[in-house]
């Protein structure tokens, strides 16, 4: 059953896919739109929500379609817009609705809006990205410095300016202070609504808007040798995260508000997250939800993590509501950075306990209802512009895009019938998802009993959570609802632990990280190394 006073989102478990990996359908290497239409019936199998698919947006992909040449046009490479109208069919057909991206904090160098504002300081578009004046010496304004490395501005002598990009030099940062700059994001936003995309997942969001007054960053206190970039030396005061953010959020919620039952969640970037992410989520103006890197980033995971995460989201009247990623497109899959390799299998299928079992919405990303490691990619075949600028200091982002393995037996497992863009590990091509489809045990099936429960269960999906006392590394809470009530504990640890009278209440064990349990089955003794249960009690 379901919780009838609910929306579609609350709760929901959303399954993401990165075009570029999932499947081939042409022969190029590249995953594309009809490609995943092929998969919906996998999708759908696994009981999920909604899809959220990562940009498809004409691009130069020099940032592999985060840096958008046109908000309203399909790269080639995935597809035609006919082809995406009709995946959006196809996946309605099937009970997902699909959210897709939206990148509102800059663009590709390419983009007819960026060609515009460089010609000069006097058209029309001048003033749609951060442009500014050297300093008497010719230097940069300020001491701000980009994600992917180095200053963040880049000198155009067309325009005898520098002009601003967080990221990399070919992505400009749009001036999302401007409202006609505003008003062009939402024209895009309503082209995508009109073909009957459910909602949205807003690209780093808190760098959309930048210091008017361009003031230099403060230091972060970081020695150098304990970091990547030189962005991590600095305090981000000034180059994103500013005050002026939520007033347009609630321009855009305005417009989804417009069409029935749609969605937003925001990514949240930085160290401190937590204010943003309810500023953002507060009240019925603004985004529906919001995530951050608490666990994408995380190089343990420990009890305390996740209730340091989890307890700032106390559910009180006007709060937004949190959504849960331990894996996606821009961080080493979790079960890698998290497990040794002798508990891989056991810690996959745990972590999706955990993940299900978390109050919030459960963001999977491809490949995690396999248990897939992070792939391995040598130098001479990276793609990530990020992964190749900081080698070998970073594990880098193409370890957790490589292609999802169809079959076992397959050239480049069932992905392409070409050379695909990076190459098919062969340990994720060995947990191919025929190898595992139907059989017992198999972290597949685990996922498609998990998430029909969690679909069931309104305690699950949107009940309270209180976090019990528990013997070092082992994590243990309450998911209730009315009379509906679920135990749930987690070993973290790479042992066996005991576990207390207190945790082993009358009760009934229904999933664990073995698989689903005989009717009956009373609460262990004793937790395996990276092993966990739901229990009703």
């Amino acid at each position: 059953m379901s919780c009838p006073s609910s929306p579609w989102w609350k709760g929901a478990t959303i399954y993401q896919i990165y075009p570029r990996s999932f499947l081939d359908s042409n022969g190029d290497g590249i995953g594309d739109l009809n490609g995943i239409r092929r998969k919906l019936d996998h999708v759908a199998s696994l009981n999920v929500d909604a899809i959220w698919l990562s940009p498809f947006f004409t691009s130069p992909m020099k940032d592999f379609g985060y840096d958008v040449a046109d908000y309203c046009g399909v790269d080639p490479m995935f597809g035609t817009l006919e082809d995406f109208d009709t995946l959006v069919e196809e996946a309605h057909a099937r009970g997902l609705r699909l959210i897709i991206d939206q990148v509102y904090s800059h663009t590709s160098d390419a983009h007819d809006w960026f060609r515009q504002s460089r010609e000069s300081r006097t058209g029309p578009k001048a003033d749609w990205y951060v442009w500014a004046d050297p300093k008497p010496d010719g230097s940069p304004p300020n001491n701000w410095q980009s994600v992917f490395g180095g200053p963040s501005w880049e000198w155009d002598g067309r325009r005898q300016q520098y002009y601003f990009h967080n990221f990399l030099v070919s992505q400009p940062d749009l001036n999302v202070r401007n409202p006609e700059v505003q008003d062009a994001l939402l024209d895009a936003a309503r082209f995508w609504l009109e073909r009957g995309v459910d909602g949205f997942r807003l690209d780093a969001i808190n760098f959309a808007i930048h210091d008017a007054q361009l003031r230099d960053n403060p230091p972060s206190g970081l020695d150098i040798s304990k970091v990547t970039r030189p962005f991590d030396m600095q305090r981000h005061l000034y180059n994103m995260s500013q005050p002026e953010i939520p007033a347009f959020l609630e321009r855009v919620r305005a417009l989804l508000n417009e069409y029935e039952a749609s969605f937003s969640v925001a990514e949240v970037v930085g160290a401190n997250p937590i204010g943003e992410m309810k500023a953002f989520t507060e009240g019925e103006t603004r985004l529906h939800s919001a995530y951050n890197f608490d666990f994408l980033y995380a190089e343990r995971l420990t009890p305390e993590r996740v209730r340091r995460s989890l307890e700032q989201w106390s559910g009180a009247d006007g709060e937004g509501w949190p959504s849960w990623a331990f894996s996606n497109h821009d961080a080493p899959r979790a079960v890698s950075r998290w497990a040794s390799p002798a508990y891989r299998k056991q810690a996959a299928d745990m972590l999706l306990l955990l993940l299900l079992a978390l109050r919030g919405n459960a963001f999977l990303y491809q490949g995690e209802e396999l248990g897939l490691p992070q792939g391995e990619v040598a130098f001479e075949h990276l793609m990530d512009p990020e992964a190749i600028a900081n080698w070998p200091r970073t594990l880098g982002r193409d370890g957790a895009r490589t292609p999802f393995p169809w079959q076992s037996s397959e050239p480049n497992a069932g992905f392409s019938t070409g050379e695909p863009w990076l190459p098919v590990d062969p340990a994720q091509q060995a947990l191919a998802a025929d190898t595992q489809d139907g059989a017992e045990g198999s972290t597949l099936e685990l996922t498609r009993a998990l998430t029909a429960i969690r679909k069931a269960s309104p305690a699950l999906r949107g009940g309270t959570m209180e976090f019990l006392p528990a013997p070092a590394g082992v994590l243990a809470f309450h998911r209730a609802l009315e009379a509906e009530r679920w135990l749930c504990v987690f070993n973290l640890l790479g042992t066996p632990v005991d576990l207390p009278g207190a945790l082993r209440p009358q009760g009934e064990v229904v999933a664990s990280a073995e698989g689903l349990s005989p009717a009956g089955s009373g609460l262990p003794e004793k937790l395996g190394a990276w092993s966990g249960f739901w229990a009703r009690v």
